[in-house]
């Protein structure tokens, strides 16, 4: 394509530069949002491997929010939140028969002491082998089939508490709170359109089942109706109330599952403060915080369920053949005491209704001492 030269000769071309200079020095004032900054570099090292695990370690400061850090440093940063997702979990269904695949209330679980409650539990895969791929898909999910995100790397972490009844259940004695902490490789970008924001997140989701006392009762602040409670299973009068805090976006796209290795959630809890999510992968460490008076959860947090699973729905994140994972919870609880293993029942343990395609193994590890936790195997 050619252009006329401007009658005023070389004022045009002046005109382009100093607009070019302009607009560089704008960009390169501007700081990026950090997930598009921060490709994955396929690197890692043992002192990355250190930061990674001590993120999780350094509170984030008050006030709720997102934040980010970058290594090699230990400063969490302010970033800007993305929308609130239309994300919605499946809690179990409970099967009338048992499963192979890990989830939907088939799974190894983490049960602190007796009189302890968890603040903190840390999920990380210690060992990855043979995963090449990874496809979300639905599959049969109670009487009908799950309503997930599907396709290559749709997949969920998920650190999940026990269903348990908390003070901000009032005085519904039948109500039972459970938080999830998420992440999630794709969310749709509200819950009335089928438009994905094709962004990895990190964020928390909030449960209260059989609030209020029939299915006309108005759930607290905050949280949507997601309809008479007997249409999650639980069976009660009241409804079940939901709500999602502010996602931190952490990757353009979704995460691969080859970054399985190096990638870490943690859950924590702390009373009259704050609830946080964390996640490192590679170099980088993002987290989303909320007011714990969401749900209360601190004073009943007595179990934790931690897997990769289907992308919402309760969906199946299916391996390739040849796939084997170990899971590892460590947990903080104020004692040194090694958790108990729970032993996979077929709708005994574990929460959420979400699944992967991995047969669980037969023994879970357990240990004590300064970082007690639980780890098992799962493979294809």
């Amino acid at each position: 394509m050619q252009f006329k030269q401007s009658k005023y000769g070389h004022g045009r071309s002046l005109n382009l530069s100093l607009r070019t200079v302009l607009i560089t020095g704008l960009l390169s004032a501007v700081s990026l949002p950090s997930a598009f900054a921060s490709p994955l570099t396929n690197v890692d090292t043992p002192a990355r491997a250190s930061w990674r695990e001590n993120m999780h370690k350094i509170d984030v400061p008050e006030g709720g929010g997102c934040f980010h850090a970058a290594y090699p440093s230990t400063v969490w940063e302010k970033v800007a939140c993305g929308a609130v997702p239309g994300y919605r979990s499946r809690p179990k269904i409970l099967a009338s028969n048992e499963q192979v695949v890990a989830g939907n209330g088939y799974d190894f679980v983490a049960e602190t002491p007796s009189g302890k409650v968890f603040s903190q539990v840390v999920g990380s895969f210690p060992s990855v082998s043979g995963v090449t791929s990874e496809t979300g898909a639905n599959v049969p999910f109670g009487s009908g089939e799950s309503s997930g995100i599907t396709g290559p790397n749709e997949y969920t972490l998920q650190l999940n508490t026990n269903i348990s009844h908390t003070p901000a259940c009032g005085s519904y004695t039948n109500c039972k709170a459970w938080v999830q902490y998420v992440m999630s490789t794709n969310t749709p970008v509200s819950l009335t359109s089928n438009q994905l924001t094709n962004e990895t997140e990190v964020f928390i989701e909030y449960w209260l089942f059989d609030y209020g006392s029939s299915s006309r009762s108005s759930c607290p602040s905050g949280f949507l109706n997601a309809g008479p409670d007997s249409t999650n299973g639980f069976g009660g009068k009241g409804v079940d109330c939901v709500q999602n805090t502010p996602a931190t976006v952490i990757y353009n796209g979704q995460l691969p599952i080859t970054s399985l290795a190096n990638l870490t959630l943690s859950g924590a809890v702390v009373a009259g403060g704050k609830d946080t999510a964390i996640v490192t992968y590679d170099g980088q460490a993002y987290s989303a915080t909320v007011s714990d008076s969401l749900t209360g959860m601190s004073s009943g947090w007595t179990q934790a369920e931690y897997n990769v699973v289907g992308n919402a729905g309760g969906s199946q994140a299916q391996f390739n053949s040849g796939s084997t994972v170990a899971v590892k919870m460590a947990v903080t609880d104020g004692s040194t005491t090694a958790p108990t293993c729970l032993t996979p029942t077929a709708g005994r343990y574990g929460t959420t209704g979400e699944t992967n395609n991995l047969t669980l193994g037969s023994g879970c590890t357990v240990a004590s001492g300064a970082t007690p936790y639980i780890q098992f195997t799962e493979s294809n």
